[in-house]
């Protein structure tokens, strides 16, 4: 069972640890704990202890005074600067997600960026919800269901995300895009 300390600590360190781009594994292996240890207490399960809490902080680094000076995470952030936004992207794709947490949000906003010839993946994706985005530069073919088009800079889509869908990167130079979808799908 969780209490509101741990939550709140766990809470904090979550963000911290994005924040600072810093998986659980590399937070645990710079501060010299398990990476069980991270999960636990970022999850609430765990109350850490002072010292192994500084161990923790000092790995980002964060003092202690600084981690319990942030303000309530319940606040609602408004405004993101660009390095507030959380990378959940790999490889080729990079996928700049507003907000570091989709918990009780019911829209996810990205700002994608397909390397040329990126693509996700031969598997078409298929989720809940519905999704659409403009293309901001770069050109982007698009997949939903057996429709095609690539699109260029000021072209649009929006679909249901239940019809299996695919986004390549076609051309020469990298494809951005600003996208949505709701319910978060990441």
């Amino acid at each position: 069972m969780t209490d509101g300390v741990n939550e709140k600590i766990g809470t904090r360190l979550r963000y911290i640890r994005q924040r600072s781009r810093l998986s659980q594994r590399a937070l645990a292996k710079r501060a010299g704990v398990v990476n069980s240890t991270i999960s636990l207490i970022e999850s609430g399960q765990t109350n850490p202890s002072v010292g192994a809490l500084k161990r923790i902080l000092d790995a980002i680094p964060i003092s202690l005074a600084e981690f319990f000076a942030l303000a309530d995470e319940g606040r609602e952030q408004i405004f993101f600067k660009h390095k507030e936004l959380t990378e959940i992207g790999k490889g080729g794709i990079s996928y700049l997600q507003i907000g570091n947490n989709m918990g009780g949000r019911s829209i996810q906003i990205l700002k994608e960026t397909y390397t040329p010839g990126s693509d996700t993946g031969k598997v078409k994706l298929v989720h809940a919800g519905e999704e659409g985005g403009v293309i901001i530069s770069g050109r982007l073919e698009v997949t939903v269901g057996d429709e095609r088009r690539v699109l260029g800079p000021g072209d649009a889509y929006c679909f249901s995300s239940c019809r299996p869908h695919r986004f390549r990167c076609i051309g020469g130079e990298p494809c951005e895009v600003v996208s949505a979808c709701a319910p978060p799908s990441f």
